[in-house]
């Protein structure tokens, strides 16, 4: 393969840090559904145009050249991101607090991500609803996930007990803001949701996970009729199965209509049942996520979470209970764990970090996928799989 006289050094000015047209140059590409040798991939105006080789690079086009074993795959995509770079969305529910959460979970290849909202007051709750709509005009935030408060108590977790509550009317209303967001997501346990709630999110374009629940099979399913598709962090905060009684984490197990989230940081859910859950739901529904707090991507390892002091410990954040609060982990390190905790391939790794969740957040025509047409969200990898770059909507930064 000759050289292209257009070519870049990565260590040069980039391709993508602002020219309307320019190529990536890579020597394996993951397209979203498989793995594939060198390839280029040709980006104008944000968008993705052609896929194919270093011949079909026009001779004036910048191109933008990895290294000697390096990837070039979907952008990182998470939808379940507490905070990030010292802030808690709870506590900056405004589209800033939103564009810092993004920066900081970038360079750990995340390009979209779905800032959280904990179970808190209806006023925050709608402030992040209002904001958000604001939020994703900033590199990487994607839209909202309201995550609580219409828990079932036995199940809060770490979310304050005075903040769980059933759902109300009101609480409709609210969230029906979330209309017309790029991806919008609320977790609720389904067996406190009234009947006819489930359906009246869906009709606003949301999707509903189940999470912090002791729903039944049987009443999982019935929230399943009125839109409910998702599952919020498998295995946590949910009734353990038994021989008999499968409950929530059973049906994410089994049933093909379910999208399931899990923790990879093999931590918060160990690793026997991080690659159960791989082998048994598979990489078309499983999706890695991070729950990241603000203790990602800033220098203290502690923070305030709600009135409680949150301490990172052995690579684990801990209430003054020991109860678990959320974790300190990027999509990236999920990813390695992935592959090095389970069975998983790097390709379906990959996936689970990238196409599935854009599936699941109804983006597969537009992300989640290097493609023609969808947009140039990007992510460069070296071998060891650390990141080296991102592109959002074609534009590089360093990691």
């Amino acid at each position: 393969m000759t050289e292209h006289p257009s070519a870049a050094s990565p260590d040069s000015p980039h391709p993508g840090s602002g020219q309307a047209r320019f190529a990536i140059v890579t020597p394996r590409l993951f397209d979203g559904d498989r793995l594939r040798g060198p390839a280029a991939v040709l980006v104008e105006a944000g968008r993705i145009v052609a896929v194919g080789t270093l011949s079909d690079v026009p001779e004036a086009m910048p191109i933008h050249r990895l290294p000697d074993g390096a990837l070039l795959a979907p952008g990182f995509i998470d939808v379940q991101v507490n905070g990030g770079g010292g802030v808690l969305l709870n506590d900056e529910p405004t589209a800033d607090g939103m564009a810092v959460i993004a920066r900081a979970h970038r360079r750990h290849g995340t390009t979209g991500l779905l800032p959280t909202l904990i179970s808190d007051t209806p006023e925050v709750m709608a402030a992040a609803v209002a904001a958000a709509q604001d939020g994703v005009r900033h590199p990487g935030v994607l839209g909202l996930h309201v995550e609580g408060p219409f828990f079932n108590p036995l199940r809060k977790g770490v979310h304050r007990a005075d903040m769980i509550r059933p759902p109300q009317p009101a609480d409709l209303e609210i969230l029906a803001g979330l209309a017309g967001l790029p991806a919008a997501v609320v977790t609720l346990a389904p067996e406190m949701a009234p009947q006819g709630f489930i359906a009246g999110l869906t009709r606003s374009g949301i999707r509903v996970c189940a999470g912090h629940s002791e729903a039944s099979a049987v009443q999982v399913r019935a929230a399943m009729a009125e839109g409910l598709s998702g599952v919020t962090h498998l295995f946590n905060a949910m009734a353990p199965m038994t021989a008999r009684v499968p409950g929530l984490a059973g049906t994410a197990l089994t049933d093909p209509g379910l999208f399931v989230g899990l923790i990879a940081d093999g931590l918060t859910v160990g690793p026997a049942l991080f690659d159960l859950a791989v082998r048994a739901i598979g990489p078309s529904r499983l999706m890695l996520v991070t729950d990241a707090m603000p203790s990602v991507g800033a220098p203290s390892d502690r923070f305030m979470l709600m009135g409680r002091e949150i301490v990172l410990r052995d690579g684990t954040l801990l209430a003054p209970d020991g109860t678990l609060a959320g974790a300190h982990l990027g999509q990236d390190e999920a990813v390695r764990n992935a592959v090095t905790l389970t069975g998983a391939s790097l390709r379906d790794a990959l996936a689970m970090a990238s196409r599935t969740p854009a599936t699941f957040l109804g983006l597969a025509g537009s992300h989640g996928r290097i493609a023609p047409s969808c947009v140039a969200d990007l992510v460069a990898l070296d071998p060891a799989l650390q990141v080296l770059g991102t592109w959002i909507g074609g534009v590089w930064e360093t990691a």
